[in-house]
């Protein structure tokens, strides 16, 4: 069974989004083994600088890259990234597996994204979208996408 890691920088707080990943995660649990691991956000001001922002990000980097279980595929989640069909995430998380990845981690960022040299370490880049969404909302759609991609690999209606 592969192992799907969803490493978040970031907590979810409202209701309705701990509600939307506990369904998902709970219609993944037949398909692979999905977890997801919550990082601190670093607190910056107001109007951070440059700088600020990337010694922000490669803070966050370092604890990333210290949850990214061995073996895993990585898949960062940026705007700069390739977007794709459902069909075709599903192809890739199955040319993974066949690769002989032991599991596939996505990395979702926080408000101000992902640091560049871990982007750079991803064995794929992949956009959500040319449009802006919370990184909250990233994560739910996200866990939907990877139980459609399981859905379409078992052949099921549910991708229409």
């Amino acid at each position: 069974m592969q192992k799907i890691t969803i490493i978040c920088v970031g907590k979810l707080k409202e209701k309705f989004y701990i509600e939307a990943a506990a369904e998902y995660r709970k219609r993944l649990q037949r398909h692979c083994e999905a977890e997801i691991i919550e990082l601190p956000e670093t607190r910056l001001g107001d109007r951070p600088s440059d700088a600020e922002i990337r010694q922000a990000l490669a803070a966050e980097a370092e604890l990333i890259r210290q949850k990214i279980p061995k073996g895993s595929a990585v898949t960062a989640l940026c705007i700069e990234g390739k977007s794709c069909d459902s069909e075709t995430l599903s192809r890739r998380l199955a040319e993974f597996a066949l690769a002989g990845r032991s599991g596939v981690t996505f990395l979702i960022g926080g408000s101000f994204g992902l640091d560049e040299g871990l982007k750079r370490q991803a064995d794929w880049r992949l956009s959500m979208s040319p449009m802006t969404f919370p990184h909250h909302m990233a994560r739910i759609m996200l866990l939907e996408q990877v139980y459609r991609a399981y859905q379409i690999a078992a052949g099921t209606k549910y991708h229409k």
